[in-house]
């Protein structure tokens, strides 16, 4: 996002709008939704409230909202529009015509994030089919009003603004293309994982929801140096690196996209590619941000999508990280829960400080351990099987297509 300097690098204005519909998690969700509007990069100017007990068919916030909505607007010269909600293609449709600006809803949002932030073939394959599906059910063409250097959401060029000049048979025939090279590179990506099966290398992916800290636990773990930053979806690009532990072996560790509430259901689907190596994996570390004030929901979105993707039955290993932000889970330091079996169930760490990391690499193994112990469950990795010397931590495993290239954040 680049700082609103000159005319030609001026981010978009928001309104940001949202309707409480009686849940119970409203303002932490519109907090979010800023987040990811500034994510995006645009500048969010206003945020419009309401409650209703359903959606207007028409205009979803309804008439009296709606003028009141537009009057902001045109008094704050904005831009664009955000909701919080997923709209129909009718309803915003009306409502770009009722305000005569830009409208886009959460989905179009999180696609407008996913469209700059995939760095891999596979990545940017997965996005634009999710952008070509999302635009084919709107066929919503670009207001000729909208300056054409302003960055921000739904204000770029490239691929997405093109498609939006499409028919539909033109995205139709582009879906299908993108299917068919999605489905190559699901191959290419299965004959990885059948090589890992060849050398009985236990896999485990990071899972969590978005900015718990995935990646720095990763890097904190492998020694890799994995894009970290703190901010929605800095991850969307699984990364794959050898981790050594004492007492078991070489295993390998995968990083991967974080989840939202509300995911739109055509990332979860046209992000098989990158998700298969979370349903594929043998553990799963689910990554929890101790800090936020609303972890229990986002531990119950993540798991919704883990059953959404058919990963829910993988054994995980809850982690609580950021405790180092969290006072009351400080003072009690970094510890490992178990159940009445003594398998580890929970983990309480600081990535960022590195508290806890040893306690977790040991949860680890003794959960390896007992995968082990299943019947044909992966064996730890031998090296000597294949005359190697155990793998570096942080030694990349080829599952990208691509390498990264990206500098390291901070988180």
């Amino acid at each position: 996002m680049q700082p609103r300097a000159t005319s030609q690098t001026e981010p978009t204005r928001a309104i940001l709008v949202g309707v409480d519909f009686g849940k119970h998690d409203f303002q932490e969700s519109l907090s979010e939704l800023a987040l990811l509007t500034t994510t995006a990069g645009s500048v969010p100017v206003h945020t419009l409230t309401g409650k209703r007990s359903r959606p207007d068919p028409a205009l979803f916030i309804g008439s009296g909202k709606a003028e009141e909505l537009r009057q902001a607007a045109d008094a704050l010269d904005a831009d664009v529009v955000v909701f919080n909600h997923a709209l129909s293609p009718a309803q915003q449709r009306n409502l770009e015509r009722f305000l005569g600006r830009h409208v886009i809803d959460r989905t179009g949002l999180i696609l407008d994030i996913f469209g700059q932030r995939a760095q891999s073939h596979v990545g940017k394959v997965q996005v634009e089919l999710a952008q070509v599906q999302y635009q084919a059910s709107r066929l919503v063409r670009a207001w000729s009003h909208l300056e054409r250097q302003k960055g921000g959401i739904g204000m770029r060029g490239g691929p997405g603004e093109r498609q939006l000049e499409l028919d539909r048979r033109m995205l139709d025939d582009r879906a299908k293309r993108l299917k068919s090279d999605l489905a190559r590179l699901q191959r290419q990506h299965h004959t990885q994982r059948r090589a890992r099966a060849r050398n009985d290398t236990l896999s485990i992916s990071l899972v969590g929801y978005t900015n718990a800290g995935k990646s720095t636990l990763f890097n904190a773990l492998t020694k890799a140096r994995a894009y970290a930053a703190d901010q929605l979806f800095a991850t969307l690009d699984t990364t794959s690196r050898r981790l050594f532990l004492d007492g078991f072996g070489n295993v390998v560790l995968s990083d991967t996209v974080g989840f939202i509430r509300d995911l739109p259901t055509q990332l979860v689907a046209a992000f098989r590619a990158t998700l298969d190596e979370t349903v594929h994996a043998d553990l799963l570390l689910h990554v929890v941000d101790a800090s936020s004030p609303v972890r229990h929901e986002q531990i119950e979105q993540v798991n919704r999508v883990l059953a959404e993707i058919d990963a829910s039955d993988i054994p995980q290993i809850v982690v609580m990280n950021k405790i180092d932000a969290a006072p009351e889970l400080l003072e009690l330091g970094p510890r490992v829960e178990r159940d009445e079996d003594g398998v580890p169930t929970k983990v309480f760490v600081s990535a960022r400080d590195g508290l806890g990391l040893d306690g977790l690499r040991e949860a680890i193994v003794a959960m390896a351990q007992w995968l082990s112990s299943r019947p044909e469950a992966p064996a730890p990795y031998d090296p000597r099987l294949e005359g190697l010397q155990p793998a570096q931590d942080g030694e990349p495993w080829d599952v990208d297509d691509e390498p990264d290239t990206r500098q390291q954040g901070a988180n």
